[in-house]
């Protein structure tokens, strides 16, 4: 098989949808979609004479672009790394499992949705069915389309204590979110009572004692062309909270088709999911009492993201 080479460099004439990494490398070798990240994870590209692994980089003028493939060869994907159940176990003993969420899973059943919960997941791996005997507890949720750290109970006693310490706002919860703009303040605390209207969405109630009080700190950590990475910490768990407060600032999470659905699409991404990562989770063990703290860094989505916008001229 002939081993073919082609490159682009980009000027200004160059139309603004070959102005990223993948489709620039797609109007070079006209393969499938599939077969263009394949290209990108066997280090078929080059950007600018080094490696580029992120299909979804913006390009600039007087970048140059290059792809080295043998034509008629199919290049295989990397396998999703190896994990239990298909869910990556973090932690496990009699008392607990905590888990890293994949995107797109239901934490529980929902009507309509009654079936790959990752709670179901989760009692398939520990061979318990619903029902006969013992089940899993949920001790807490994620949004179907976000991903992190969960912990579920294996027993009532450790499911009432953790509950009783999620209740008293006692764990320390991070999550990272991709959120839509420029932020003006660099860190800062929203404060708004939630309510939920006949439609089940949320919203900021204007009565000062309606709702339920919703307390969010967060800190930009990166500030990119039109969007920023943001950690957040929650001093309470309310339903829907980050997603309902940044969208109500002006800020709403990527990728979120229910708040500001509008102001949250962006042409670089290009996920399903939301850009919404549960990426710290602490509390007490609740049979030893020694404390527990579980990290997991952020997605593939988010570094490709970041790789792809970041500002031109500084941050």
């Amino acid at each position: 098989m002939p081993l073919i080479t082609k490159n682009l460099t980009i000027s200004e004439d160059t139309p603004a949808e070959l102005c990223k990494a993948d489709r620039a490398v797609q109007s070079l070798t006209d393969v499938s979609r599939s077969q263009i990240r394949a290209l990108f994870e066997n280090q078929c590209v080059r950007l600018n004479d080094e490696i580029c692994s992120a299909p979804y980089q913006r390009l600039a003028v007087g970048d140059r672009i290059e792809v080295r493939y043998y034509s008629g060869q199919r290049y295989p994907a990397k396998p999703k790394p190896p994990g239990q159940f298909g869910v990556k176990i973090l932690f496990e003993d009699p008392h607990l499992i905590v888990v890293n969420k994949p995107p797109n899973v239901l934490t529980v059943p929902a009507p309509g949705h009654d079936k790959g919960t990752l709670i179901q997941k989760v009692a398939a791996y520990l061979g318990r069915k619903p029902y006969r005997g013992p089940v899993v507890f949920a001790v807490q949720r994620l949004d179907r389309e976000a991903s992190g750290v969960l912990v579920f109970a294996k027993t009532q006693d450790a499911y009432h204590a953790l509950r009783q310490q999620f209740a008293a706002h006692l764990p320390e919860r991070e999550y990272l979110i991709l959120a839509a703009g420029v932020m003006d303040r660099k860190k800062g605390t929203l404060r708004s009572r939630l309510t939920t209207n006949r439609r089940l969405k949320r919203y900021s109630a204007d009565e000062g004692d309606y709702g339920e009080m919703a307390v969010t700190h967060y800190e930009v950590e990166q500030q990119l062309r039109d969007a920023a990475l943001v950690r957040v910490r929650l001093e309470t768990g309310r339903r829907n909270q980050i997603r309902v407060q940044f969208a109500e600032a002006g800020h709403p999470v990527l990728g979120d088709s229910r708040y500001e659905p509008e102001v949250a699409a962006h042409t670089d991404w290009p996920s399903n999911r939301l850009a919404l990562h549960a990426a710290v989770l602490a509390f007490e063990h609740p049979a030893t009492g020694e404390p527990q703290r579980f990290v997991v860094p952020e997605p593939r989505e988010f570094r490709e993201f970041i790789s792809s916008n970041r500002p031109r001229f500084g941050s």
